[in-house]
C-alpha cells in the first residue's frame, strides 16, 4: 500500500511527542481478543461475527462495549459477569501475544519522547506491555481511558497525555489503528498516523491530515516527514 497524507496541509515538522495506542499498534492483540469476544458474546446471547466486532468495538473503551451489550440484551449485567471469561483472554494472551511486527525496531529508531494512551485499563495495558517486553519503554508515561471522562473518539485521552507531559497538542503525533482513535487524534488537533497493517481496513483510517501506512518499520521516517 502506498503511504499517503490525506488532506491539503503540508507535512509539519517532526513532533515533540509521539503518542501510541496499545492494542494493534504496540501489541498484536486484537485478533486474539476478537476471537475470544466472538465466543463470549455468543454465550451471553449476542452472536456476532469477528468482522462485526471489529466494526463495533475495536478502538472503543470497555465501558462502551458493556453498555452496548446491555442495550442489546435489554438488561444490566451483574458486576461479576466477566469473571468466568477472564481466564480465556489471559490464557490466549500468555500463549500468543507478541509485539506488532516492526514496532520494536521503530521504537529503537524514534528519537522523540513517546507515551502510551489506550482505551484499555491500566491493568490491561501493563499486562500486555509486560508480556511483550515493552513495559519498561513506557513506564511512567502510560495513560488509560480510566484517567479521563470520555473515551475515543473524544479527544480527552490524548489531550490528557499531552498535558501531563507538557507538550502542546499541535506538537503531538498519534499512532492509531482504529478509526475512533484517528478521529480522537484529529479532534485533539494532533497529527494522526493510521496503521493499517492489522485488522482495520485502510479505508476506515482515511481522515484529513492523516498518514495511512501499513508497515511499522516505516514509522520513524514518516514521523520525520520523509
Amino acid at each position: 500500500m502506498t503511504d499517503r497524507l490525506t488532506g491539503d496541509s503540508p507535512v509539519p515538522e517532526a513532533p515533540q511527542l509521539v503518542i501510541f495506542d496499545c492494542d494493534g499498534v504496540l501489541v498484536d492483540s486484537e485478533h486474539i481478543a476478537v476471537r475470544v469476544e466472538v465466543e463470549v458474546l455468543a454465550e451471553l446471547g449476542w452472536p456476532l461475527t469477528a468482522d462485526e466486532i471489529v466494526e463495533r468495538f475495536v478502538g472503543r473503551s470497555h465501558q462502551h462495549m458493556v453498555a452496548a451489550i446491555e442495550a442489546q440484551l435489554g438488561r444490566r449485567l451483574p458486576d461479576d459477569w466477566e469473571d468466568p471469561f477472564q481466564h480465556r483472554y489471559r490464557d490466549a494472551f500468555a500463549a500468543e501475544l507478541a509485539p506488532v511486527d516492526g514496532v520494536v525496531e521503530a521504537l529503537d529508531a524514534i528519537m522523540m519522547p513517546t507515551c502510551v494512551a489506550s482505551s484499555g485499563s491500566h491493568d490491561k495495558i501493563r499486562y500486555s506491555l509486560g508480556l511483550t517486553g515493552l513495559y519498561q519503554r513506557f513506564a511512567g508515561r502510560i495513560f488509560s481511558v480510566d484517567d479521563v471522562r470520555a473515551g475515543k473518539p473524544a479527544p480527552d485521552l490524548f489531550l490528557h497525555a499531552a498535558q501531563r507531559l507538557g507538550v502542546e497538542a499541535a506538537a503531538c503525533a498519534v499512532v492509531e489503528d482504529s478509526r475512533y482513535g484517528v478521529e480522537a487524534a484529529r479532534a485533539a488537533g494532533m497529527r494522526a498516523y493510521g496503521y493499517a497493517g492489522g485488522l482495520i481496513p485502510a479505508g476506515w483510517l482515511v481522515r484529513p491530515a492523516t498518514m495511512v501506512f501499513d508497515d511499522m518499520h516505516q514509522l520513524p521516517q514518516l514521523l520525520d516527514g520523509h
